[in-house]
């Protein structure tokens, strides 16, 4: 029986920050009551090896679900082989006015504009040094909206070197089309001058602790052809370890007619499927297995998933899917990738 299944149309009556709130307060007491392997068994996969890391099996959470490391251990037992948090801020913001989130239910696809509400890098410190998870938690960077784009760098170096010692990996967070201008710094010169400061970081941050921290960074799949091969090409020049493709859209185009079609924000879901898959295959054809790829976006189905492997992704992120399906796609996904 699909417990989810069952409670979603009530989840879905409700105001989505609410539900997602309740959601998230629900599965804490279900992991606390050790209720949540029996409700949802996992598939025991091998364990995968991607940017050093071992990976007890290749279906993530996405960054944006869990934004300050709060509820690690609960997500983790559904079944995860890699929870990623964040986004974070150097400092605490509220984000974005409500309402900020919206279901496009037909589509099985979300609006967001929730704009880096966090409660700041230092909290999420805490949240992770408090978590059981023994497996990879990925740590996804960003910048205060009231930092001028010109300062960016400063508030990803900020959460760089505070994040380092507690994150198997890092991802920097240039594509939320929440934050007002981030998006430009995927282009030209700013791009280069981010991708320099931080991976000068890195190293220095890597003789500190004496251990690498793999770096990634969280794209668009909003970009030309032309960009995704700048971007491609400063990921080998910076020695890069991975990328995630892609963040949410700006596009419509999947949704006009829908009465949120409209919504400001960022559009996930079904609707991203293939815009980024497209992406995923022209970075992989770009980076030539040189670099991961990490793909996200528009994962409803262990097919979908399939097809991003196909395109070169060696690991998958779910966020909306998780939403519309429930936390059996996840083994739905590693049957299909266990199935010969």
């Amino acid at each position: 029986m699909n417990l989810y299944a069952l409670i979603r149309p009530l989840l879905f009556k409700l105001d989505p920050e609410l539900a997602h709130t309740l959601t998230l307060t629900g599965l804490d007491w279900l992991h606390f009551l050790k209720g949540t392997k029996i409700l949802f068994p996992t598939v025991n996969t091998p364990p995968t090896t991607v940017m050093g890391l071992s990976f007890k099996n290749t279906v993530g959470l996405a960054a944006g679900l869990d934004k300050n490391g709060a509820h690690i251990d609960s997500l983790a037992a559904l079944g995860f082989g890699f929870i990623e948090i964040g986004t974070v801020t150097p400092r605490p913001q509220p984000g974005n006015p409500k309402p900020r989130l919206f279901r496009l239910v037909e589509h099985e696809a979300i609006i967001n504009r929730m704009g880096f509400n966090n409660l700041g890098v230092d909290r999420l410190i805490e949240n992770v040094k408090k978590a059981q998870f023994d497996g990879i938690i990925g740590i996804n960077i960003g910048k205060n909206a009231d930092t001028p784009i010109e300062k960016a760098a400063d508030d990803y170096l900020i959460c760089l070197k505070k994040v380092y010692p507690y994150a198997s990996y890092v991802t920097v967070n240039i594509s939320s089309p929440n934050t007002q201008n981030l998006r430009q710094l995927q282009q030209g010169d700013e791009i280069r001058q981010l991708l320099a400061a931080l991976s000068q970081e890195q190293q220095a941050l890597n003789r500190k602790h004496n251990k690498h921290v793999p770096l990634v960074l969280k794209i668009a799949p909003d970009l030309s052809t032309e960009e995704i091969d700048h971007i491609a090409a400063l990921l080998l020049e910076f020695k890069l370890d991975g990328v995630i493709a892609t963040n949410t859209t700006l596009s419509r185009t999947a949704v006009a007619g829908h009465p949120a079609a409209q919504e400001a924000g960022g559009l996930s879901g079904g609707p991203v499927r293939e815009p980024a898959t497209t992406v995923i295959k022209r970075l992989n054809q770009q980076l030539g297995g040189k670099i991961p790829v990490i793909a996200a976006g528009g994962i409803l189905t262990a097919a979908d998933a399939q097809e991003k492997q196909a395109a070169g992704a060696a690991l998958v992120q779910l966020y909306s899917g998780l939403i519309y399906r429930g936390p059996t796609l996840i083994n739905d996904i590693l049957k299909a990738h266990t199935t010969p």
